[in-house]
């Protein structure tokens, strides 16, 4: 599935660049200031909720249902970021990112198989202030450049891995922000403690975010006690019978109205 999603991609993004060439998007993209990295310091721990509708798998999640709906809940209900699908497999689409904003002033990540940089001015012309950046998907080089024009933009990226042998090549690249992915791409299982083995391998000082299989507040409070910084959470949220409440569990802010 994910080499038939990538390979579809190359040829989406070149037919883009015919449409609309890279040289007509970066004169009209101002550079952002790194707000998705800042917000994730100032905090101890994080949600990023994602406006997901569908999945090639199972389909759509929620008929009628909109991103700038899950936006609006996420936003009022104690996420820190929002996570924008803009794949078509994910009924997503670049246009999305407007729609999230005009309901949300949180950070927003593209989420989105990035295998050219072309994207990431796409991304930030429609002022995404992250973009994710796939391991599996990207040579060395590729992510290395990837960061460079992220960063010149003002904009951060979310480095996903799923194995040791990829946070390890990604040791070595400047990224500063980690999403360790609980899904196992060869058997589709998933467990929150991958997250505490690779972390065990990570420096001092990389901002780490587990992704895949985060769906209770028991979960969210054991990644918080390894000393993960925060969760990025798609069916989660979207799957549970009360979005909002299932948010604010999530977000931990029903742990800190207790605590008060």
């Amino acid at each position: 599935m994910l080499n038939k999603i990538v390979q579809a991609k190359y040829k989406e993004v070149e037919a883009a660049k015919i449409k609309l060439p890279l040289s007509n998007i970066r004169d009209n993209v101002e550079a952002g200031s790194h707000v998705f990295y800042n917000v994730f310091m100032q905090k101890d721990w994080s949600l990023i909720a994602e406006c997901k509708l569908a999945s090639p798998v199972k389909g759509i999640f929620h008929p009628g249902r909109t991103v700038a709906d899950l936006a609006a809940i996420y936003n009022a209900n104690g996420a820190t970021a929002l996570s924008v699908l803009t794949d078509c497999h994910f009924e997503g689409s670049l246009d999305d990112i407007g729609e999230a904003k005009k309901v949300s002033s949180l950070p927003i990540l593209r989420k989105d198989f990035i295998v050219d940089i072309y994207q990431i001015y796409e991304a930030r012309a429609l002022k995404a202030d992250a973009v994710l950046l796939i391991a599996a998907v990207l040579a060395d080089d590729e992510i290395i450049s990837c960061l460079k024009v992220a960063d010149e933009l003002g904009m951060d990226c979310l480095v996903e891995v799923h194995t040791l042998e990829e946070l390890q090549r990604v040791l070595k690249t400047p990224a500063n922000i980690i999403g360790i992915n609980n899904r196992d791409l060869t058997t589709f299982t998933t467990s929150i403690h991958t997250t505490h083995e690779l972390m065990q391998e990570c420096e001092t000082g990389k901002l780490i975010i587990s992704e895949s299989g985060v769906r209770t507040q028991e979960d969210a409070l054991l990644l918080k006690s390894w000393g993960v910084k925060g969760i990025l959470v798609g069916e989660g949220l979207v799957t549970a019978p009360n979005i909002a409440l299932r948010t604010r569990e999530l977000s931990l802010s029903t742990v800190q109205k207790k605590l008060c």
